[in-house]
Formats: C-alpha cells, sequence, structure tokens
C-alpha cells in the first residue's frame, strides 16, 4: 500500500462570480522513501493540491476526492481533532515563503518546539534540547544562541532552514516541500535542496516537492507529475520524462530550459495559464498547443495508457511526434509552430 494516495481530487472555490475549479481530478500516489515532484506553471493548482491534503484550505473552499489515503488513514472522513493529530507529526509541510510564515512575535525556538509539546508532550527543558539539536541538524550555526532568535533576525536562507527544522520536528512520514527554494539566491538554493535530500536519505521519508524548476526536478526526483490549470496532464519516472515527454505541455516546458535552446532566442510558451473566465471547452492547453485541432478546442482528452505514459492529450507524443495527429494541415494554430 502506498504511503499516500490520492484519487480524483477536486477542489472548487467560491467566488463573487460563482465557483472557480483550482484542481480537477488529480490523482497521486508516494510511496515511503519516494521523490515525487509536481511542476507546472503558477496558477496549475499545485499548492492548493497539498494545502487540500493538509486540510489548511479557507472555509470557501469545497474539497472533493474518490480517496484520501495517507498511512492507511481516509483523510476525508477524519474530524478536526484527529486531523490534528496527523498533520504536523506524520505529515508535515514546507511552506513557500519562510519570511512570512513565521510568527514575527515568537522566537524561531518557541515556534519548532510548539509541535513538539503538542505531539511528543515534551517538557520544556526536553523541548529546548530538542530545537537545538534541529538547528544543528538543518546547519544552522551558533544553534544555542539562535534558538532565542526571531525571526527578523535571520537571513532568508536560515528562516527556511527553520521551516524545515520545524516541518522533520516530530520526524514526519511524508513531507511535503512547497518551492522550497524560492526567493534564496543560487548558493542557498543548492544547500537547502542537499539538506532535503541528505534528511530525505537518512529518514526514508516520503517526499513530495513542488517546484518550477526542471533543473531541481533532474537532480532530486524519482518520478514527476506534471499539473497545468489543475489538472495532471503528465506522469512518468524522472529519466523518462526528460528523454521522451509525453504531453505537448511537458516538451514545451522542457524546450525553455536555456540549457535545450538551439537559437539565441530562447523558446517559450505563448499565451498564459487559463483563469475562471477563458477556459476552454476541450483540452485546457490548446489555446496554446502547435498540435491543437478542432477535436482538441472542442472535446475534452483522455488519458492515454501505457503505450505512450500517462497523458492528458488527444495526441500524445512520442520521440516528439504527435501519435494518431492528423497532419499539419489539420492544426489550428499554425501562428504557435515555436512551441516544442
Amino acid at each position: 500500500m502506498p504511503l499516500l494516495d490520492i484519487q480524483n481530487l477536486s477542489v472548487d472555490f467560491k467566488t463573487a462570480s460563482g465557483p472557480f475549479r483550482a484542481v480537477d481530478g488529480v490523482s497521486m500516489t508516494v510511496d515511503a522513501g519516494e521523490i515525487v515532484s509536481i511542476v507546472g506553471e503558477s496558477g496549475s493548482g499545485k499548492s492548493v493540491s497539498m494545502l487540500a491534503l493538509m486540510g489548511l484550505l479557507p472555509w470557501t473552499a469545497t474539497i472533493t476526492a474518490d480517496r484520501m489515503l495517507f498511512d492507511g488513514h481516509e483523510l476525508a472522513g477524519l474530524s478536526a481533532r484527529q486531523r490534528r493529530r496527523i498533520v504536523g507529526k506524520d505529515m508535515a509541510m514546507i511552506f513557500q515563503e519562510p519570511m512570512s510564515s513565521l510568527n514575527p512575535c515568537f522566537t524561531v525556538g518557541f515556534q519548532i518546539g510548539e509541535a513538539l509539546k503538542v505531539h511528543l508532550k515534551l517538557d520544556r527543558k526536553a523541548r529546548r534540547r530538542r530545537v537545538i539539536e534541529l538547528l544543528e541538524m538543518v546547519g544552522i550555526p551558533a544553534a544555542a544562541e539562535r534558538v532565542d532568535a526571531f525571526p527578523h533576525q535571520l537571513s532568508g536562507g536560515m528562516s527556511q532552514r527553520v521551516m524545515i527544522a520545524m516541518a522533520i520536528a516530530c520526524q514526519p512520514k511524508l513531507l511535503i516541500a512547497d518551492e522550497p527554494t524560492t526567493a534564496l539566491d543560487v548558493t542557498i538554493q543548492a544547500q537547502i535542496l542537499e539538506l532535503l535530500m541528505q534528511l530525505q536519505s537518512e529518514t526514508g521519508m516520503g517526499l513530495v516537492l513542488i517546484t518550477h524548476d526542471m533543473g531541481v526536478v533532474a537532480e532530486t526526483a524519482h518520478r514527476v507529475s506534471v499539473q497545468y490549470a489543475g489538472q495532471k496532464v503528465e506522469e512518468q519516472a524522472v529519466a523518462g520524462l526528460f528523454a521522451d515527454p509525453h504531453h505537448p505541455y511537458t516538451a514545451a516546458l522542457l524546450a525553455a530550459l536555456p540549457e535545450r535552446a538551439t537559437s539565441r532566442r530562447l523558446p517559450s510558451i505563448p499565451g498564459v495559464v487559463p483563469g475562471q473566465f477563458d477556459r476552454p471547452t476541450g483540452c485546457l492547453f490548446s489555446p496554446r498547443c502547435k498540435f491543437a485541432t478542432e477535436r482538441c478546442v472542442t472535446k475534452v482528452p483522455p488519458v492515454q495508457g501505457r503505450q505512450a505514459g500517462y497523458a492528458l492529450c488527444h495526441y500524445p507524443l512520442a520521440g516528439g511526434r504527435p501519435v494518431g495527429h492528423p497532419g499539419p494541415g489539420a492544426t489550428i494554430h499554425p501562428d504557435l509552430q515555436e512551441v516544442a
């Protein structure tokens, strides 16, 4: 049984203009000791899907799923009290912006120790010893002094390390890292990623890594889930995804990597991720896809099976060519030929 098993997760938000579907039928599994990366542009529902799993979405959100199993527990049926026993202990999350995630009114030692008090029932002296141990584990120098520091006294890199220490305080079975290197300089990014990989290797926990950086994915993940406009459009092992992407969106993301550029002008994906009022009727990627036909515009794409790998596409790619495509004359976006 996988450590995490989500099937057909959808999240709708109430707005003044009506409901907006931010996550649409996403499924994923994570095994113990596995690193699964979720990639996609901003607005693809990556963070929202994991916040739904953690139970951290506001009251305006409606969450539905056929199954949300974590370590054998069905999360959808748990009360708030039962969920609190799991979240922060067996399942933890590193949030996107450490400078705004930490409470400026309390010391970092108090904030890390709060989880130890609630979940492990440690007394004050034991909590302080454990907090210092955690700060040393994540590479913060002079940990015994930093334990009494306030967030504003720490740099961005140190704040992110504090967030990691807080997340691993109770030795979780699953850690969700939501863009853990955002707004950090390149050197600190490498240190944070190396730290996460080391912790994951030492503890054997499952790790879900949400990122925009395909280079990070190539270096860290075992399996990759690609999301677009709230839908999972492709899933492959990391080596297969980089060697032979099956969805045009994945191919376009990879083609936009600077190291893959074949001309002086860096390729880009035209257009933007659709919002509440401009969602296409058929394939959500069709307005930006160079392979789109009338069928793509009018009909919702099926999930293609093992023959071409998981891809939510009418014409999944194989070797860079769309399978079953009627030909160049059938495309409806000839001006988007720069899309890979």
